[in-house]
């Protein structure tokens, strides 16, 4: 049950995804005029569909991204046989260079308009919740922050010298201003200081998990209990608050998922509070290592909320896609200096499962969130000078307008094939990385 999880919320979250980048194109295509002949998710050859009007709409069996096909232009389906004849009026090689470009890069546009909006809505809905502590509550079991030698009851005084002073600042100086390089962070631990160091392969050999530090004053809400589960059985209720599993305090959703998950067929004793009353009892997670609850980590110790007006959510919205943008090309430059691999710093379509399930089991706005992220990348990517993306099919275009002259259609065709087994390796060599991480 736990693999159909991941295809489920996989499927939806790349599904929306891939849809919303060619729905770009498609419109694009429909204002300047051109013809679309089919709109596909997943590349050739197809599978099933359905025409409608001049369009055939389906889905293809090579799912690493989808097309649309625009009537007069040499894409993914290596159709040349337009040019046996005149170019149309509503063929893209008959439109000027600007309706081209528009369309090209109308499916980067319409993901980064998803990651605005996105982003725009959870500011405003939720505002940001400034965590004014800086001091550790729980480290995840065999995580980063385990290795480097933090412990629960650790305060945060420094990250590589910059002092902090709520838990965002730690996230921010780790993730954000540090990618790719070694953290020393300095510690109140008891009566003394000390100073570990997160060496940056740390940092880099997994970047689709956290630190696997939870900060402190945290506790653990049901928001939901499925019937018919284990959970509901034992006598749990919304609005219960989690204490503790196996006399294990609990603080964190994380950290009661991965102990549940641990005790697939054993008894799991579980102590949680309804108002002022204490109740305790054992049950045994199902086969998937679930006991039928939907979880939200409430924090309640010292912070500041920060509530945002419409314009002001969209103005944090903008903020957040600069700082994913920041996050990317950081990334590359860490390649490119060789301080870290292009193993170490690309997930594929496994790490994306996972962290799709996981962030779906946090809840809805953490769902959106990856989504959010996922989609500014996808859009970054695409728009990158590689044949067969669409930076690539802007290059050509580039090409023409500077030579005053179409670049010969055998050409194009060959640049596409090249481009698309260029794609089909890297897939390949991803999906391989991913294995080996498991």
């Amino acid at each position: 049950m736990q693999v159909l999880d991941m295809i489920f919320y996989t499927a939806i979250m790349l599904g929306a995804l891939i849809f919303i980048h060619e729905l770009g194109h498609f419109l694009a295509a429909k204002f300047t005029g051109m013809r679309v002949d089919r709109f596909s998710i997943g590349f050739p050859p197809r599978a099933f569909g359905k025409k409608i009007g001049e369009t055939d709409y389906c889905i293809s069996w090579i799912p690493i991204g989808g097309y649309v096909k625009i009537s007069g232009m040499v894409d993914e389906s290596f159709d040349t046989e337009f040019l046996r004849q005149e170019a149309q009026p509503w063929e893209f090689r008959s439109k000027p260079m600007w309706a081209k470009m528009f369309v090209i890069s109308a499916g980067v546009i319409m993901n980064i308009l998803l990651s605005i909006l996105i982003f725009w809505g959870i500011n405003y809905s939720r505002g940001k919740l400034i965590k004014e502590t800086t001091q550790i509550g729980y480290v995840i079991e065999g995580s980063h922050a385990e290795q480097a030698g933090l412990l629960a009851g650790d305060k945060i005084i420094s990250v590589n010298g910059k002092p902090v002073t709520h838990w965002d600042e730690i996230h921010s100086l780790i993730y954000l201003e540090n990618y790719g390089n070694d953290v020393s962070i300095l510690v109140e631990r008891g009566v003394e200081e000390k100073s570990l160091r997160l060496p940056r392969n740390l940092l880099s050999t997994a970047p689709d998990q956290l630190l696997g530090i939870v900060e402190a004053h945290s506790k653990v809400i049901i928001r939901d209990v499925l019937p018919g589960k284990p959970a509901e059985q034992l006598g749990l209720q919304r609005g219960d608050e989690i204490l503790s599993l196996n006399d294990s305090k609990i603080i964190n959703e994380r950290q009661m998922i991965s102990i549940v998950r641990d005790h697939v067929g054993k008894s799991l004793k579980i102590t949680w509070s309804r108002g002022e009353q204490a109740l305790s009892g054992s049950t045994i997670p199902d086969d998937n290592g679930k006991i039928g609850v939907s979880l939200a980590s409430v924090y309640n110790g010292p912070y500041q909320r920060i509530e945002y007006s419409i314009l002001g959510a969209l103005w944090e919205g903008l903020k957040d896609i600069v700082a994913a943008i920041n996050i990317f090309f950081k990334s590359i430059g860490q390649i490119i200096s060789g301080k870290v691999t292009i193993k170490e710093s690309f997930g594929g379509p496994i790490a994306i499962a996972q962290l799709a399930t996981q962030t779906a089991e946090l809840g809805l706005m953490s769902y959106l969130g990856f989504m959010a992220l996922l989609s500014m990348s996808l859009a970054i990517l695409n728009i990158l000078p590689i044949p067969a993306l669409d930076g690539g099919h802007l290059v050509m275009i580039l090409v023409e307008k500077v030579f005053r002259r179409e670049i010969p259609s055998k050409v194009k065709i060959a640049i596409q094939q090249a481009g698309f087994i260029l794609l089909l390796a890297f897939m390949a060599f991803i999906i391989y990385n991913d294995i080996s991480r498991l």
